[in-house]
């Protein structure tokens, strides 16, 4: 048989020709791995501002205003889609998918407080308070026992166990109710000087909230800095995700004094 006219292959020659500018793939650069994690890690801190804007946000609880139904050192999901979302820097709000109810905890923008921007103090600081008067509610308290449109309110279980002060007590913040309080009603009418378990009738107007503390005599509230107006609501508390008691005394009480029985518990 005549010889074949093909030339073996050599092998080693065509790897070789790949590896210096043949048909063979390059790999990729070292900067394009890095953008693809800027531009995750963009995303990622993207999504978390979406969500704290608009959805879901944490906040701890520093005093102990609202004892027994808040501890000092609980940390609240707060659900801020409820009232509708606040725009952080502007004065916009988004509409939400409820209104607010009597009876419900509720966190929100203070008023402007005067007394406390003339100690270097923010002066709207965001509090959580519980909400006790709607717009149209007629609102007073004699001997302590808070009345809604002429109806008992009695605080729930556990606030009669809460340190009680001097019911007499008056500050001059308390004048503000002046403007809104009743000479006369079928309630009765406002004393002369509001005092700390004595005041209104107090009609609260249109698109406002009076806001109470549930320990009353540990409470810096509407009976102080007045009303809160609706654009200031900034969402309702779900539930503890995470508790520890502060004044403990022990070492890094956010590791050995943790509320186990805390954590989970519902705000109501």
């Amino acid at each position: 048989m005549a010889p074949s006219s093909a030339r073996p292959r050599n092998v080693v020659a065509e790897v070789r020709a790949g590896r210096s500018g043949g048909s063979a793939s390059r790999p990729k650069r070292r900067g394009g791995s890095a953008w693809e994690s800027v531009r995750a890690f963009a995303g990622t801190v993207v999504l978390f501002l979406l969500l704290r804007t608009f959805f879901i946000e944490a906040f701890r609880i520093p005093s102990g205003s609202m004892i027994p139904a808040l501890l000092v050192g609980d940390w609240l999901f707060v659900n801020k889609l409820v009232y509708g979302p606040h725009i952080p820097f502007t004065q916009v709000n988004l509409p939400g998918y409820a209104e607010p109810k009597r009876g419900e905890v509720v966190v929100f923008e203070s008023p402007y407080q005067a007394d406390e921007a003339a100690v270097g103090n923010d002066p709207t600081p965001t509090l959580v308070k519980r909400l006790v008067g709607l717009p149209g509610d007629t609102v007073h308290m004699r001997d302590a026992l808070l009345y809604v449109n002429g109806v008992p309110q009695p605080q729930g279980f556990g606030a009669d166990r809460n340190p009680k002060g001097d019911p007499n007590e008056y500050s001059p913040l308390m004048d503000w109710q002046r403007e809104h309080a009743l000479a006369a009603s079928r309630f009765g009418g406002a004393p002369a000087q509001p005092t700390h378990d004595n005041w209104g009738p107090v009609v609260v107007p249109a698109a406002r909230f009076f806001m109470l503390g549930d320990n009353r005599y540990n409470s810096k509230d509407s009976r102080y800095w007045g009303l809160v107006p609706r654009d200031n609501l900034r969402g309702r508390p779900l539930f503890v995700y995470y508790s520890y008691d502060p004044e403990s005394g022990r070492a890094l009480p956010f590791l050995t004094s943790v509320r186990w029985g805390r954590i989970g518990h519902l705000i109501r």
